[in-house]
């Protein structure tokens, strides 16, 4: 039972780990099962002992097995989710020097009031394509009235009615009790950071990701680390060699028009990513806020596909954008208790008037009709992009656009460094550089609905120029 396979070209100890997890799945080795001792295992393997102790403190560190002193090594009966007490630091917080501001923003921020500027870099439509609805009409006392309907998992009414939705449009059919409320999607995941993850473990992302730019992973002393990505999605090669070199506890990917390249991670990827994290036992965080702008039928959610592994996370902000800041949380209900508990012990309270407009915005009998023409505009709008894209086809590649608010285009030639970017701060073209989301520096995400299309014409115009300006010689 305990031999090497010689002919795999991979560290003894990770095969070692391998052969545990195996036996765990295929049932050979139960739940409060003992392994045999160190020595015995080394003997077994014909390996040195800190190789097998360094095979077991990973399993361990995983969550596959336990150790006691006394009673040896031992099959986890535990599962992910359990442990729920809300972890803050307060005096490392506060010790922390406050990060430096990335430079290109400090000067992009300051250019964003700026009349004679192109925005394409805010994560938002633009105000003319939120859909409309009428608000009701409220006194005081009968606000009062629906603020006695909140429970600590929020608004009945909207809990409600996003069930249903989740029903109708994605075949997802979850109950109340496995929804809760959040003040948007970073809350979400700030209350999941909290709860199931210590300061020092490691979460797996995309590469690139927006999650980079985000402060509360470094608030939660919580490590990121980047997966690489093909026109699939995210690698699954990649992710298990770093599943097993840093100890990871969670993954974390926004699957549909991914934030920022606009890719959506195919149907087979994310059977693949599944199957993956059922057998390393890890949770995967689904963030799913851009869904509602799809062009054309989108593969299930993860969610959908494995009930369990998945924790499914929502907002409104990118259909009504961020002054709707009504996000929710749909996971197994003994997690989503364990969330609410420690939402209430950070005093993450929600008002009830957000959460009503965000029922009214919902239940509208418009809104169906209006997201339709929503839908029809981007799709206008995205043709109208690749209309004038033509002009630059030479010196930048891109996806073709499928939903969602963002393309990312990428430059085919010489290596780009930051200074390069500087030239697009220089002629007012706002955009997210991919150094802000990854290591790279070669590509930029544009949020294509944010023009007009005299403001395409122009955007494109402008970037002909720079790709003369960055390419050098090369368009002499």
């Amino acid at each position: 039972m305990w031999e090497l396979d010689e002919t795999k070209n991979i560290p003894v100890y990770q095969q070692i780990m391998e052969q545990v997890i195996e036996y765990i799945q295929t049932g050979q080795l139960n739940p409060g099962d003992r392994l045999p001792s160190e020595r015995k295992l080394a003997a077994s393997y014909q390996v040195n002992r800190s190789t097998v102790v360094h095979a077991l403190e990973e399993l361990v560190s995983l969550g596959w097995i336990i150790r006691q002193q006394g009673s040896g090594t031992l099959v986890n009966e535990g599962r992910w989710g359990r442990s729920a007490t809300p972890r803050m630091n307060w005096r490392q917080l506060l010790s922390r020097e406050t990060p430096r501001t990335e430079p290109y923003l400090a000067e992009l921020h300051g250019l964003l009031k700026d009349p004679e500027a192109l925005d394409l870099y805010t994560g938002e439509l633009p105000l003319d394509l939120i859909p409309d609805f009428r608000l009701p009409s409220y006194t005081w006392e009968e606000l009062l009235v629906e603020e006695k309907k909140q429970k600590a998992l929020g608004y009945p009414p909207l809990q409600k009615v996003i069930c249903e939705r989740l029903a109708r449009e994605q075949e997802l059919r979850v109950g109340t009790n496995e929804v809760l409320i959040t003040s948007g999607a970073q809350q979400a995941l700030f209350l999941l950071l909290q709860v199931m993850l210590e300061a020092g473990d490691s979460v797996a992302i995309e590469d690139p990701s927006f999650l980079y730019s985000l402060p509360i992973f470094d608030t939660a002393g919580v490590r990121l680390y980047g997966v690489p990505m093909d026109e699939e999605g995210m690698r699954i090669d990649a992710l298990e060699q770093l599943i097993l070199a840093k100890k990871v506890k969670l993954i974390i990917v926004n699957p549909t028009f991914q934030n920022p390249t606009g890719n959506t991670m195919t149907l087979i990827r994310r059977e693949e990513l599944i199957a993956l994290s059922q057998k390393y036992q890890l949770p995967i965080v689904e963030d799913d806020v851009f869904s509602e702008l799809n062009f054309e039928q989108l593969p299930p959610s993860l969610k959908a596909l494995e009930r369990h592994q998945v924790i499914h996370l929502g907002s409104l902000s990118k259909v009504f954008g961020s002054s709707i800041k009504i996000g929710w949380i749909i996971a197994d209900q003994n997690l989503i208790q364990r969330l609410a508990e420690a939402k209430q012990m950070m005093d993450f309270s929600l008002s009830v008037f957000p959460q009503v407009v965000a029922y009214t915005a919902l239940t509208d009998q418009n809104f169906s009709a209006n997201r339709q023409q929503l839908i029809a505009t981007l799709k206008q709008k995205r043709d109208c992009f690749y209309k004038y894209a033509e002009t630059v086809r030479d010196d930048w590649e891109f996806e073709p656009i499928a939903g969602g608010l963002y393309v990312w285009l990428r430059w085919r030639h010489q290596k780009l460094t930051r200074k390069d970017w500087s030239h697009f701060l220089q002629e007012k073209l706002l955009v997210a550089p991919s150094f802000l989301f990854s290591n790279d520096t070669m590509a930029m995400r544009v949020n294509y609905t944010r023009m007009t299309e005299e403001e395409c014409r122009a955007f494109f115009a402008k970037l002909k120029k720079l790709s003369g300006i960055i390419g050098g010689s090369k368009h002499e």
